[in-house]
């Protein structure tokens, strides 16, 4: 009797050995679809006014426990949002539950057809629905298990940087020859500028009987379009909502799809040919495809009972970059001009809208603060970068992790345009125009350093 009641005060007390401890996992699913119109959304150089939704965005949320490691990984479908809307989900999620804003991690699918989140009209559908969510997923937290799987989807991924063949390459806005063009005319074609990473890796949630509890997914491929200028999740949001159809029998099931590094990866095939497609048909197809993939890849996962649940993350300055002297004379005379003035001047496409950007970059000396992850659930880890970030990047971290299994997610807990590595830099393209990428040439380089240290770090 004694044993018994001494067992029952230490259960209480929480002071069982760390072996007692018990993984534990829950999910949970929230509206974030604009409740005000008209909205506009974002992904373009010019907004685009919408008044209606085709299909529902969402905050998806997954929380994991066990001892004192504690992790949330949610996703949002957004284009990208930016750190301080993100910071604020986080916050109220910690305020409702008593979890550290350090043990979440809020990634961006990147579905072009969604309002910014930091739009006053829609600022605070977004973040109650991704604070619920999180709250929601952090009060469902049952004794679980996890797995992970993968499988390969190569025919929906291409590298969108291309060479082309001489005296093609248009001049680009800032009135100069890059090497390489992203989604060149086809007929101008010579070769890729990079490599692309088929990779559809899964982390397969359950309860200790084996129901699902939730599917996180990660695929390096951005956004499909043609949504006809209506809100939209794009194929994130019907993965989802296939992946949960196939088990719409499992009380509270989530599933949900991140996006990998995938900045220089699209879904036009170039060297090939498709019929022509309805609006939402080859949204429909590629995530029916990911879907079917995830399906493979769990077949016969092996299960992990007791994973370790850790996170570590870095707060690191990366440098700003800055517009030469010649850069900011050229985009000060074009924003003077007239629109008379523009059109006769014959000036390259987009030469206004970069000018406008240029000018952001005008200060030296600046930084951002950026916020990087690792996460780790047993053998699998997470590694998170608040940037699109290209293919090459990705697969470097996959291959020098010291875990078995690694996923890589882009637009995490931020967004600070793209990240490309100091080669691709060299070749030029929209990937690395001055404001669309805001962040020096050996950037990545840096950041890659941080991350493969962190992952040293939870490993040991």
């Amino acid at each position: 009797m004694l044993r018994i009641s001494l067992l029952f005060i230490l259960m209480l007390s929480g002071s069982l050995p760390c072996h007692a401890q018990t993984f534990q996992a829950g999910s949970a699913i929230a509206d974030t679809t604009p409740t005000q119109w008209p909205q506009s959304l974002i992904g373009g150089f010019s907004p685009i006014p919408c008044e209606k939704a085709n299909d529902p965005l969402h905050a998806r949320a997954f929380a994991f426990q066990n001892g004192k490691g504690r992790v949330v990984i949610a996703t949002v479908d957004a284009c990208v949002t930016s750190r301080d809307v993100l910071d604020e989900c986080k916050a109220r999620a910690a305020a409702a539950t008593g979890w550290k804003t350090s043990e979440m991690m809020i990634s961006s699918t990147h579905t072009h057809s969604a309002p910014s989140p930091a739009a006053a009209t829609y600022r605070e559908t977004f973040i109650n629905g991704t604070s619920q969510a999180i709250i929601e997923a952090i009060g469902n937290l049952a004794p679980a298990q996890i797995g992970y799987g993968e499988d390969e989807v190569p025919e929906e991924v291409f590298n969108r940087r291309w060479f082309l063949a001489d005296g093609k390459m248009p001049l680009n806005p800032f009135g100069k020859l890059d090497q390489v063009k992203m989604n060149p005319n086809r007929k101008h074609i010579v070769r890729p500028a990079g490599p692309t990473d088929p990779t559809v890796a899964v982390l397969d949630i359950r309860d200790t009987r084996g129901r699902p509890i939730g599917i996180y997914t990660n695929y390096p491929l951005h956004y499909i379009g043609a949504t006809g200028g209506l809100v939209s999740a794009d194929y994130f949001g019907e993965y989802g909502r296939i992946v949960h159809g196939r088990n719409r029998n499992a009380e509270g099931f989530v599933a949900a799809l991140s996006n990998g590094a995938s900045g220089d990866i699209n879904n036009i095939d170039f060297d090939g040919t498709r019929a022509p497609r309805a609006p939402f048909e080859q949204i429909r197809l590629v995530a029916s495809k990911v879907a079917d993939a995830t399906w493979r890849a769990t077949r016969e996962i092996k299960m992990d009972k007791n994973p370790k649940v850790a996170i570590l993350q870095r707060e690191v300055s990366v440098r700003k970059r800055t517009a030469t002297r010649a850069e900011v004379e050229r985009a000060t005379r074009i924003l003077e001009m007239s629109e008379e003035e523009i059109a006769e001047a014959n000036l390259p496409r987009l030469a206004v809208n970069y000018a406008r950007r240029t000018l952001v970059h005008k200060e030296p000396n600046q930084t951002y603060e950026v916020l990087i992850q690792t996460i780790q659930l047993g053998d699998t880890v997470l590694v998170t970068l608040p940037f699109e970030v290209l293919v090459e990047i990705g697969l470097e971290i996959k291959d020098k992790s010291p875990f078995p299994n690694t996923i890589f997610v882009s637009l995490a807990n931020g967004a600070f345009g793209y990240l490309p590595t100091p080669e691709q830099h060299s070749l030029g393209g929209y990937e690395t125009w001055l404001g669309t990428c805001h962040v020096e040439p050996d950037s990545s380089e840096f950041l890659t350093r941080n991350l493969l240290e962190m992952l040293a770090e939870l490993h040991d």
